[in-house]
C-alpha cells in the first residue's frame, strides 16, 4: 500500500519549523535534510527538505518560497486523551502563533492545528440532543477547549 506523507511548503522556515514540532511531539526526530546548491531559487546551502517524523507520522518541509502561504483550509488534528494533552499542545503551538476558536490555533509558521480532546468528540455526540447542543454552543464560546467546562454545560451546571 502506499505511504502518504504530507509535504508542507515554508517560505524558508522548514529547518525550524521541523526542530520545533520535534520537540513539541513525543517520539519524534528530523530526519535527512536536503540543501539547495549554487544558481538554485534559494541561497546556497539553505535547506531545500527536511524529512521529519512526529509520533511516528512523517512529514517533509520543503523551502518553496512566499508563493503559496498557508491558510485554514488544511490543518493537523491532534487527539488528546486529556486537559493536561490539550493544554500541552496549545500552549506550546501558540507559542508565537495565534488563538482561533474551537479548538483551532495557528502556530509560529502559519500552520493550522487542532487541538481536541477525544472526549469532546463525544459529548457533541451525546444521544441527548440537549446535552449535545449544550455542548456544542459552550464548544463554540472557547479558544482553547476546556472539557470539564463542555461536560458542566453538558449537565446544565453553571460554572
Amino acid at each position: 500500500m502506499p505511504k502518504q506523507i504530507p509535504c508542507l511548503w515554508f517560505d524558508g522556515a522548514a529547518e525550524q519549523a521541523a526542530a520545533h514540532y520535534t520537540s513539541i511531539f513525543p517520539n519524534s526526530s528530523i530526519g535527512e535534510v536536503t540543501r539547495y546548491g549554487p544558481g538554485m531559487p534559494m541561497p546556497e546551502g539553505t535547506a531545500m527538505t527536511v524529512s521529519f517524523t512526529l509520533d511516528g507520522q512523517e512529514y517533509v518541509g520543503l523551502n518553496g518560497g512566499p508563493q503559496f502561504p498557508f491558510t485554514e483550509a488544511i490543518s493537523f488534528q491532534i487527539m488528546c486523551a486529556d486537559q493536561e494533552e490539550v493544554d500541552h499542545y496549545w500552549d506550546r503551538l501558540t507559542d508565537g502563533g495565534e488563538e482561533s476558536m474551537c479548538g483551532w490555533l495557528k502556530d509560529r509558521f502559519g500552520v493550522s492545528w487542532q487541538v481536541v480532546p477525544t472526549e469532546l468528540t463525544t459529548l457533541l455526540n451525546d444521544p441527548d440532543p440537549g446535552r449535545a447542543r449544550r455542548a456544542t454552543e459552550a464548544m463554540l464560546q472557547m479558544r482553547r477547549i476546556d472539557v470539564e467546562e463542555i461536560r458542566r454545560a453538558a449537565d446544565g451546571v453553571s460554572a
